[in-house]
């Protein structure tokens, strides 16, 4: 956790969050990883050590959320989260990070990712819809092209979801380093929730390594002021706060 502060002070920022993953499902890699007692410790050392030159924010990603609602607020209880990060990663028994699961025509793969995207956000529970399109990462490789447009149908649900419940977007750099080249979501998804009235996003580099912490943001902030978003969000103790895009 140093070394990533170290890396948000080196690339020029004076803010961050720490999102651990909190999954669930039972054949993902990560479950039973997240340690809340030993990560916050870790947390509060790390806020003493950097305190005046960096604002550490405490989020967690919970994955699935409405497929475990119960023992998601069960972890939410135990700690004074600044944000929560909700994430899909799995469709029934499948994870989006399989090529496998792109054995399907896109059509079906994004039909069947969004429509349990759409349950998700319906659910709520979370302050912010982590990576919109994050199966855009492998289906890249399978598809060879990535265009979110043939989806609008099956995306504006989840838009709608998202403005009705006060859930923010995140503007995920992490595709931009992949082979897709994306953020997710990128214009097109962005345009369509300005349009529809939406006006929450974060930015979010998904680092997982000090080097990365930060990254592309420049490029995240061009897409949204194309889109016509004026502001981005941040929050503490769950609350939203908005800082206008300069």
């Amino acid at each position: 956790m140093a070394e990533m502060c170290r890396g948000a002070i080196d690339n020029g920022l004076t803010e961050i969050g720490f999102t651990e993953h909190y999954d669930l499902v039972p054949a993902e890699s990560c479950r039973d990883w997240f340690r809340l007692d030993s990560w916050a410790a870790d947390l509060e050392r790390c806020r003493a050590e950097f305190d005046g030159r960096l604002t550490l924010r405490a989020g967690i990603e919970l994955g699935e959320p409405h497929r475990y609602q119960a023992e998601a607020q069960a972890m939410l209880a135990r700690y004074p989260f600044d944000y929560v990060l909700g994430s899909l990663h799995w469709v029934g028994d499948e994870t989006i990070f399989d090529p496998n699961y792109f054995r399907r025509a896109p059509d079906e793969a994004y039909r069947l990712f969004y429509e349990e995207l759409e349950r998700m956000t319906r659910a709520g529970g979370f302050d912010v819809l982590s990576h919109f399109d994050v199966p855009a990462r492998t289906s890249f490789n399978v598809y060879g092209r990535y265009d979110p447009r043939p989806f609008e149908p099956y995306i504006r649900p989840v838009l709608r979801n998202c403005i009705e419940r006060g859930i923010a977007l995140d503007l995920n750099t992490k595709g931009l380093r992949s082979k897709c080249h994306v953020l997710t979501p990128g214009q097109d998804i962005l345009r369509w929730y300005v349009e529809m009235g939406g006006d929450r996003a974060i930015l979010g580099s998904d680092a997982h390594q000090p080097k990365f912490v930060g990254a592309d943001f420049a490029d995240a902030l061009d897409v949204a002021r194309a889109t016509g978003l004026t502001h981005l969000t941040y929050f503490e103790k769950r609350q939203a706060r908005m800082v206008a895009i300069a």
